[in-house]
């Protein structure tokens, strides 16, 4: 799916040569905001505050009304796997973001392995499956 606002931000933070952006920091704050997944929770009385794996488990919780409204659906399932990612990132030593080979962001573990978390986040919002913690946990032991 495309995200229109990385588009922009793209040019301007271009990939190094080594495959990662050239302001991690900043890249990891912009994947991180994912807004409507935040106000979705928080309408359900679930506050993802502190972004870590417990975060992940209460998502898994929730009721998944999107499901009901097919505009809202791809934006909520996009959110639903950068925060995955930003739940990875923040957790697993020597986890970070990149770009893939299409361009979408994706992240590396240390072992070089790549997870296409956007991926994820639309198997979860559109299935249920696989379970967010369930994504997470299987990327941490890579």
């Amino acid at each position: 799916m495309n995200i229109p606002f990385l588009d922009n931000w793209r040019k301007q933070h271009a990939a190094t040569p080594t495959g990662s952006w050239s302001d991690p920091e900043g890249v990891a704050q912009l994947l991180s905001e994912c807004e409507l997944l935040r106000a979705r929770a928080q309408r359900a009385g679930v506050v993802l505050r502190d972004d870590s794996p417990r975060s992940l488990e209460a998502l898994d919780q929730l009721l998944p009304r999107w499901r009901d409204d097919p505009e809202e659906l791809p934006w909520l399932a996009n959110d639903a796997g950068l925060f995955l990612g930003t739940v990875i990132v923040r957790s697993v030593p020597g986890a970070y973001w990149a770009p893939g080979p299409d361009g979408r962001p994706v992240v590396v573990m240390a072992s070089g392995r790549e997870v296409d978390v956007v991926a994820t986040g639309h198997e979860w919002a559109d299935t249920g499956a696989p379970e967010l913690f369930q994504a997470y946990a299987e990327a941490a032991e890579s």
